[in-house]
């Protein structure tokens, strides 16, 4: 029987072939890109925005490095070697510890996907661009009941919005409470206390460095205050993390998440989250599986050696990003934190000086809460914004920004992340400014 079926399988029949044959004879319709058969062209450039930042050679030579299996034990050696740089860098002892293949976005998709729950009410400090984007993958999980019956005649608007609370258990999602604030404003505990009281939340969001408008969010009591109405508190430091003092376990924070490509000087991709005990009780009591799979933390846990079971396949992890990662972790480990602190913190000080003899006005009022990796000035009357980003990029090579969300078109930032937070970055891109003012026109608006 075998035999019979190898030699009618041996060659294939007069339909078979001629089906081979037809699909051999297609003439490709699309030729090869023109553009890839030249080599690569990357132009030298200063990146002082908001991140990414420059890599320092020792990321660079990791980068080059040979690829080896994801699941190799060597592998999980330099996974283990992450997570202990991402305590640090967190200062945290949580072991639900690990890296998210994805930016900050998704690190923040995650925590959100994975901790609420059908009816669960969100709290979500909005006084920037990411509490916009915590805000809109909120909504997306489910509508919250401030978006119900706004076009409605007051008569019966209120037994309406009654009627979707009651069955708010019900529906998907998530019900989510804005608490926006101007841009450059940042929250205070009573402000927070009052939302915490009104909206009862299981989870409160806040952004510790907003990069959209240059704001460094306090954090000291949120934690105990939102213990003290059993809600949880995430917190973004994609730009704070590593320029700036931040104690998860001690300020309380109970979600915490970060990105690569910022103080770090990482490339980007990837970000890096952890949670407490309390959001892990959360997270692992829930009542229905996270909608999503490549994101779900039971998952990635196990992957990442969280849950001291055997490991399992997830998903084909960035193995070269990984290696940057856990350089730009011990880069950051030998100079310390501390250190690292205080060389943002006189770095941009300097920059603010410097910027002030030019004429130019802080957006930030209040120095004590300036972000010391991104400085957000004010665009000078008269002047466009992108004339004088254009002007820098194309007579220094020195990357700067304008603004995001709601800061656009009303400040320009400019970044001191890591290795690029020196004197001199300083000194080159406050004459590339002055060089902007002179020469870009004025009252073209």
């Amino acid at each position: 029987m075998f035999q019979a079926l190898a030699k009618s399988s041996a060659a294939p029949g007069p339909q078979a072939a001629g089906w081979v044959q037809t699909m051999a004879s297609h003439k490709l319709l699309v030729p090869p890109p023109k553009a890839l058969l030249k080599p690569l062209s990357i132009p030298k450039r200063l990146l002082l925005g908001p991140g990414p930042s420059n890599l320092p050679p020792r990321i660079m030579s990791a980068g080059g490095m040979q690829i080896i299996g994801p699941m190799d034990k060597e592998m999980y050696q330099i996974m283990d070697e992450i997570k202990e740089g991402i305590q640090y860098v967190f200062q945290t002892r949580n072991p639900l510890t690990l890296v998210i293949t994805g930016s900050g976005h998704c690190a923040l998709e995650a925590a959100l996907v994975n901790v609420l729950e059908p009816g669960d009410s969100f709290l979500v400090g909005v006084n920037g661009i990411w509490g916009q984007r915590a805000m809109d993958i909120g909504e997306r999980m489910g509508k919250g009941e401030s978006q119900v019956g706004m076009a409605l005649a007051p008569s019966f608007k209120a037994s309406l919005v009654s009627l979707c609370l009651k069955l708010a258990a019900l529906s998907p999602g998530a019900r989510v409470h804005p608490m926006t604030k101007d841009p450059g404003g940042h929250y205070t505990l009573q402000e927070v206390e009052e939302g915490l009281a009104q909206h009862k939340p299981v989870l409160l969001f806040l952004t510790h460095g907003e990069s959209s408008t240059g704001v460094l969010q306090p954090l000291d009591g949120f934690g105990e205050l939102c213990h003290r109405y059993k809600c949880l508190l995430l917190v973004d430091s994609v730009v704070s993390l590593g320029g700036t003092p931040l104690y998860m376990d001690q300020q309380g924070i109970d979600i915490l998440y970060s990105g690569s490509q910022k103080v770090l000087n990482a490339p980007p991709g990837t970000s890096f989250i952890s949670f407490s005990d309390k959001a892990k009780k959360k997270m692992y009591s829930r009542k229905t599986k996270p909608f999503s799979f490549y994101l779900d933390i039971k998952w990635l846990a196990n992957f990442w050696g969280c849950d001291g079971q055997p490991r399992m396949y997830h998903h084909t992890i960035p193995v070269i990003s990984l290696y940057s990662l856990r350089e730009s972790l011990a880069l950051i480990a030998e100079q310390g934190l501390e250190n690292s602190w205080r060389q943002h913190r006189e770095t941009t000080a300097y920059l603010h000086g410097r910027l002030q003899a030019l004429g130019l006005q802080l957006f930030v009022k209040d120095p004590a809460l300036r972000l010391p990796m991104v400085t957000t000035v004010v665009v000078p009357a008269g002047y466009d914004w992108r004339d004088i980003v254009s002007y820098v990029l194309d007579h220094f090579d020195i990357e700067i920004m304008g603004g995001l969300g709601p800061s656009a078109g009303k400040v320009l930032r400019i970044g001191l992340l890591g290795c690029n937070a020196t004197r001199e970055n300083v000194d080159r891109v406050t004459e590339a400014l002055g060089a902007a003012l002179q020469h870009c026109p004025k009252n073209k608006l």
